[in-house]
């Protein structure tokens, strides 16, 4: 039995614009950025259907091409945005418990162990070998009695070929926390099953202050894990601690950087947020980094742009030799 694939393409809240536009709407070779998600979906052996949610005007239009849809070998159902991430996410999948997007219903005992792929709109350089690779290390971790939320991470050496190497190349930078095991970027992708997790609440508090290079959401996230009486004193300094090593790592001082992340170990990191979210919590690290790379700015987006064809070839190539080749029954996202 497949698994549905839970695009979220909200624009409300926590949701960035880019050249005053929700970024799931850029456009990269003629396809908005969530379009492509949806095409390299279609190529993941695991995923039997495809949900999107977001602004359902929007959505429609993204979608209306017949030769876009023509591509689509899955069932493609779109869903209206709710008012936060959270939300879009759980009422996504109360309508995949129903396979009806106009209308829902909550878990009962039966659904439980129903478990979801959740991924973002805005990576132009995911592959499936590398979505397949995560689902299948992830559904090992549920099998194994590990883990009922699973989170993806990508190590920073697979990111920086995206970084510019001469003045005036076009390039993308982006920020990494640092741990005794290695320097580690969330790649975007999450497997769950919604609901077993006891606080879905602090989920979308992580992810709106989720941005480490801005020191004021680092702090209001401290602050509310030092006055929750789940996070206390221990788990603010941990939060702290990776701040500063990202700070440090950010400002070239990799020494220092390396010194802070020493204090911190993916285990550690795996123990605290299975802790916030009262729920069996584990880390899956996808040595391809076309996941991790999603469209903040406009510089970034500008980058993309410039080398997007570039950066996808090379892609391919990286998830074909770390994984292996695609099913001969999948369907090539680029057909």
């Amino acid at each position: 039995m497949g698994i549905p694939a839970i695009v979220t393409a909200g624009d409300s809240r926590a949701a960035k614009a880019v050249y005053g536009k929700s970024k799931i709407y850029l456009e990269l070779d003629g396809l908005p950025l969530v379009a492509h998600v949806v095409r390299t979906l279609q190529a993941v052996p695991e995923v039997d259907a495809v949900w999107v949610v977001g602004d359902l005007a929007k959505l429609e239009q993204a979608f209306a091409s017949p030769a876009l849809r023509a591509s689509l070998t899955k069932p493609l159902r779109l869903v209206p945005q709710q008012r936060d991430l959270i939300s879009n996410a759980w009422e996504t999948y109360r309508r995949v418990l129903t396979d009806d997007e106009r209308a829902g219903r909550d878990p009962g005992p039966a659904d439980l162990d129903r478990e979801i792929l959740y991924l973002s709109g805005d990576l132009p350089l995911a592959t499936p070998q590398e979505i397949s690779a995560f689902v299948q290390a992830a559904q090992a971790r549920v099998v194994a009695g590990e883990a009922d939320y699973v989170l993806g991470l990508c190590p920073a050496d697979a990111l920086e070929v995206f970084r510019s190497n001469a003045p005036g190349e076009p390039g993308i930078e982006v920020a990494y926390f640092n741990t005794r095991d290695g320097r580690y970027r969330q790649n975007n992708l999450h497997y769950a099953r919604p609901a077993r997790i006891g606080r879905l609440d602090r989920i979308e508090e992580m992810y709106e202050h989720r941005h480490q290079r801005r020191f004021w959401n680092m702090f209001k996230l401290a602050v509310r894990l030092l006055l929750s009486r789940v996070g206390g004193l221990k788990i603010a300094v941990l939060f702290g601690v990776m701040h500063l090593a990202g700070v440090a790592d950010r400002s070239g001082r990799r020494r220092l950087a390396r010194w802070l992340g020493r204090l911190v170990t993916l285990e550690i990191n795996r123990r605290t947020i299975a802790k916030l979210l009262d729920t069996k919590f584990a880390l899956v690290v996808t040595e391809s980094g076309g996941c991790a790379l999603d469209i903040d700015t406009e510089a970034e987006y500008d980058a993309m742009k410039a080398r997007h064809a570039e950066w996808l070839k090379d892609q391919r190539a990286r998830s074909e030799r770390l994984f292996g080749a695609l099913p001969a029954t999948a369907t090539r996202s680029d057909a």
